[in-house]
This record gives structure tokens, C-alpha cells and sequence, in this order.
């Protein structure tokens, strides 16, 4: 059995982790790329979501490489993820590919449920193995979001562009090579050192922009035109809405460690939105409420066209925007998204970011 999965950001890190650990041979689908998309595009009906026409190219790729079996995702609720495993598999058999499809199903919050069938992928393994598996797997994501949040911090403050990004690829190298918790903690040591080896300009002042949205959209460069490294260099400092090391917090493990998570950003979102809504609606309006406490300058929502969560979200999020004084712009992707349009909105926005605070500032200093 020839183990493969769809791409979302580094997620493929700690997935490989677990799937190797229980003795399944696994082969990870290339980055996505524009072949992934076309081929993607090509066979997905065209009004489905961005997301799932990645994942049939994810596939298609992944299949050319030997893949026979593939480890999907369910979900449940108003958002059409639900449907994905089950359209994917038609559009994939109809291809003429032979292979099976496992789902593993939203757990929601219970994590028995997910050791039950991490165990059916696991075969003799023991149930030992299978938490083992689970436990370095969750290390290696917890490193991840810790150097990436560490590269949206140094990014807009350096002062030759690069490096970071650099350091960040090599990072990830370390920690997907990593064969325990000793070792994961030494390459995020490595990369925490490596970045202060930068030419950083510690005292710049930067804007900070919260970003929010549905998560394939936020979690995937290729996806989002890779709009945290381009605001980066805009000198924006960027700040997640969500980590996946957060989400296997809330969904997997019920938020019993203490790590930001959503159900705070659902406590926040009251009294704009007050029921669930499908994805992650309802965390990106408590999310812009907890930037706007934090006093960051703007934030920015980003999705898949049509993707409804998201549109519900952005329907409250002018209502936030006025309450709360912090200025929002909604980003929508599909497979037409060009860089140029998006370079433009984007420092349009920054521009704007820049004049706020500066008039701001004089304000101030003429009360005082």
C-alpha cells in the first residue's frame, strides 16, 4: 500500500511523520504547482472550491508517482468540505484510477474516536505505536508553527530580503528529517539562533495585520499567492487567525493545552455572529475582534470564491470594522487569481495602513 494526501501548507510534515511511523510507505504529492492546478481545474466540475481542485491535482500527481491509496479528511456541517472525499472519488474513478480512499471523519473533539482510525491505517501495529505515532506527529507540527511565526515576526524587519525565507526552507528540512522530540527541539533551536543571525532591523516599526479566513486558504501559499511572505515585504508583520498545531488543539485534543485556539475567537465573535455557520465563518469574525483588542492595524479575510462561511463572515465584518475602528479587506481566490491584481490590492491597503497611523500619531502629539 502506497500512502498519499492532499497538500495544505506544511501540514504534510507532521502527516508523513505518523503515517511512516505506523509502517506505511508513504508518498507525499509535489508542492502544488500551475500543473496542479490545470490538471486540477480540468477535472473538477467548475464552480467546486479552489480547495478541492488542488486536491485532484494533488492526486493525479501523487498517482504518477505510484500512490494507490489515498488518506482523506471528512466533515460535516454547512461547508461543502463535507462533500469533498466522495466527489473526488468519482471525478478520480471516472479518470479510470484504481485505488481505495480512507476517510478519516471529523472527530469532533474526540480523540478516541481519532486513535480508532489512525489504528485501521496502523494494521498490526500496537496501540503503543499508534499513540507514539500521534505524539511525535504533534510535535513536529507544534515545531513548524513555532518557526513560522518566528519568520512572519523577522520578515518585515529585515533589512536584505531572503534570508528568512531561506532559513525557514531549511528549518522545515530539519525538522521533517527530526526522528524524535530531542531532535525537533534541536531544529527549532537551530532555527530560532539562525534567525538572529539575520541582518534584522530590530527598531523598524511596522504595521501588523491579522490574518483570518477560511483555513486551507490561509494554512496554503500556493493558494493565497503567497500573501504573508508578500506582505512581509511590504514590512508588514503578519499574525494567523489559525496554526494547524491550534487546530489539532481544538479538534483532536478538545483544547486541552494552552494554546490560542478557536474557542475564544467564538467567544469573541458575539454579539455579531452568534451560531455556527460552516468552516471557520465564525472564527474570522472573533478573530478580527481579538486584532482589533490587540491593537493591530488592519486585518485581512481571505477565502475560496463562493466559499459561504466566509461570505457570511464578511457580510458582519463592516459592522466590526466601524465598531471596532480597524479597517478590513476580504480576498477571494480561484483559479483566475493573478499576482498583479492581488500586488496592487495589497499595497493599496498598506498604503492605507500607513497614512491611518500616521495621522494618528500627529494627533496625538497635538493633544499633547
Amino acid at each position: 500500500m502506497k500512502v498519499t494526501f492532499p497538500h495544505m501548507g506544511n501540514m504534510w510534515i507532521p502527516v508523513k511523520t505518523m503515517l511512516e511511523y505506523v509502517g506505511l510507505e508513504v508518498i507525499v504529492p509535489p508542492v502544488p504547482s500551475k500543473k496542479t492546478l490545470s490538471l486540477g481545474t480540468k477535472y473538477s466540475p467548475a464552480t467546486a472550491c479552489l480547495p478541492l481542485k488542488i486536491n485532484i491535482g494533488n492526486f493525479i500527481e501523487a498517482f504518477e508517482l505510484g500512490a494507490d491509496t489515498i488518506v482523506m479528511g471528512g466533515g460535516w456541517g454547512p461547508c461543502r468540505f463535507g462533500y469533498y472525499a466522495e466527489v473526488e472519488r468519482e471525478i478520480l474513478t471516472d479518470l479510470g484510477y484504481k485505488f481505495n480512499m480512507i476517510v478519516l471523519e471529523a472527530p469532533d473533539n474526540k480523540l478516541s474516536e481519532f486513535l480508532k482510525q489512525v489504528r485501521v491505517l496502523a494494521g498490526d501495529h500496537s496501540w503503543f505505536e499508534v499513540v507514539r505515532a500521534i505524539r511525535l506527529a504533534w510535535f513536529k507540527a507544534r515545531a513548524v508553527d513555532i518557526v513560522e511565526e518566528e519568520a512572519e515576526r523577522w520578515r518585515s524587519r529585515e533589512r536584505v530580503y531572503g534570508g528568512v525565507d531561506r532559513t525557514f526552507t531549511e528549518a522545515l528540512a530539519k525538522i521533517d528529517a527530526a526522528k524524535t522530540r530531542l531532535e525537533i527541539d534541536g531544529a527549532v533551536r537551530w532555527a530560532q539562533n539562525a534567525y538572529r543571525q539575520l541582518d534584522l532591523d530590530y527598531y523598524k516599526s511596522v504595521l501588523r495585520i491579522g490574518l483570518v479566513g477560511e483555513i486551507y486558504t490561509v494554512l496554503e501559499p500556493f493558494v493565497n499567492l503567497e500573501i504573508e511572505r508578500r506582505l512581509g515585504r511590504l514590512g508588514v508583520e503578519v499574525s494567523r487567525s489559525i496554526y494547524l498545531s491550534e487546530w489539532i488543539n481544538d479538534h483532536l485534543f478538545g483544547g486541552f493545552l494552552r494554546l490560542p485556539g478557536a474557542r475564544e475567537a467564538r467567544r469573541l465573535s458575539s454579539p455579531y455572529l452568534n451560531y455556527f455557520v460552516g468552516g471557520h465563518g465564525r472564527e474570522t469574525v472573533g478573530s478580527t475582534v481579538k486584532f482589533a483588542q490587540e491593537n493591530f492595524d488592519g486585518v485581512i479575510q481571505i477565502g475560496p470564491l463562493t466559499c459561504m462561511p466566509e461570505i457570511v463572515a464578511q457580510s458582519v465584518l463592516s459592522k466590526v470594522s466601524q465598531d471596532l475602528g480597524i479597517p478590513t479587506m476580504t480576498l477571494y481566490f480561484d483559479e483566475h487569481s493573478g499576482e498583479a491584481g492581488l500586488v496592487t490590492r495589497l499595497e493599496a491597503f498598506v498604503d492605507l495602513l500607513s497614512r491611518r497611523r500616521a495621522r494618528r500619531k500627529m494627533s496625538e502629539v497635538q493633544m499633547q
